[in-house]
């Protein structure tokens, strides 16, 4: 009993480091069709994020068909910015936001015409909507309501825009995150799921979807649609984490570990939280060398944790042992 006591009191610590510490990441392939391109010359472009202020936050230099991808994240819209040779040749507004810590996947898509000197046209970027003037303003007003915390007129101003363009499948998905974050999950998993009736590879929603299942106990459901996730991108640290938990939560561990080692090897500071988990169920199966050796893990991504000292008596104890 007292192992069991200490795996569920250990789970719901790392539920709360994790929804109070650590960022979002942002990634994305800018995907270059170089049929025109001059092949004697390598193309590298640079990706720019700026917050909606205008301030610019990170840069990146990413070869052609390369991967970008920007650290913790705080909720809120950004412009993702790529230029080439000091030219900009795409600008795409997105918008991060979740209760949990997750990724967001932004692709741009390029096409040269003419030579790699000439401006490139965007064929296409993941996960842009089209929006009408009015409804790109409401859609800034609400993620500004959201940052403030102002839930309820957030999801007041985001049901004007749905109502207005049922399609808008990102919006469906914001949606759903400000009722999570009010608790109200049976609407915020109305939302997810529309967001991926209208686009069903769109990872944030299966994500968040998968989360809250976890929260409501809904394992099974949450283990369906995380599989999803990692099917998907199985580069996702967040959907290996959350699937992880998923299993754990169902009492199959043996499922969990590996998910949750390849969340911890994907992104090793952001997915810090899954070395709390995995000594959680070691600690549980009587291995107590393997839980300190999580534990020690853990701490040295998280050195501030409060409740550090509570960790390096058990991995202190572990030593005594040997």
């Amino acid at each position: 009993m007292k192992s069991i006591a200490s795996l569920l009191f250990l789970m719901t610590l790392a539920a709360t480091v994790a929804a109070q510490t650590g960022g979002h990441v942002l990634f994305g392939d800018i995907k270059v069709d170089e049929r025109e391109a001059d092949s004697s010359k390598i193309a590298t472009f640079q990706v720019l994020l700026y917050a909606e202020s205008g301030n610019l936050l990170m840069r990146q230099t990413v070869p052609a068909n390369g991967r970008y991808r920007f650290l913790d994240l705080r909720n809120g819209r950004y412009e993702l910015v790529v230029e080439y040779e000091n030219k900009e040749l795409a600008r795409v507004t997105v918008s991060v936001n979740s209760p949990f810590k997750t990724d967001f996947r932004q692709d741009v898509e390029l096409q040269w015409r003419g030579g790699p000197t000439t401006k490139a046209s965007v064929i296409s970027a993941a996960e842009f909507y089209s929006r009408s003037p009015a409804n790109a303003s409401l859609l800034k007003q609400a993620m500004q309501a959201t940052e403030k915390k102002q839930y309820d007129r957030a999801i007041t101003l985001m049901r004007q825009i749905v109502d207005a363009d049922d399609r808008d499948f990102p919006v469906w998905e914001e949606l759903g995150t400000n009722f999570f974050i009010t608790k109200t999950f049976f609407e915020a998993e109305s939302c997810y799921l529309k967001a991926l009736q209208l686009k069903p590879d769109f990872l944030p929603a299966m994500i968040n979807l998968g989360r809250l299942r976890v929260v409501v106990k809904n394992l099974k459901g949450a283990i369906e649609v995380l599989n999803r996730a990692v099917t998907l991108q199985p580069t996702s640290p967040e959907a290996n984490y959350f699937l992880g938990e998923a299993y754990l939560q169902a009492k199959l561990g043996s499922k969990a570990v590996p998910y949750l080692n390849e969340a911890i090897k994907l992104d090793p500071g952001a997915m810090a939280d899954a070395h709390l988990l995995l000594g959680a169920l070691y600690n549980a199966s009587g291995l107590k060398d393997k839980a300190a050796a999580e534990y020690a893990a853990f701490l040295k991504q998280r050195p501030d944790y409060s409740d550090r000292k509570k960790l390096e008596a058990y991995i202190a104890a572990a030593k005594t042992r040997n």
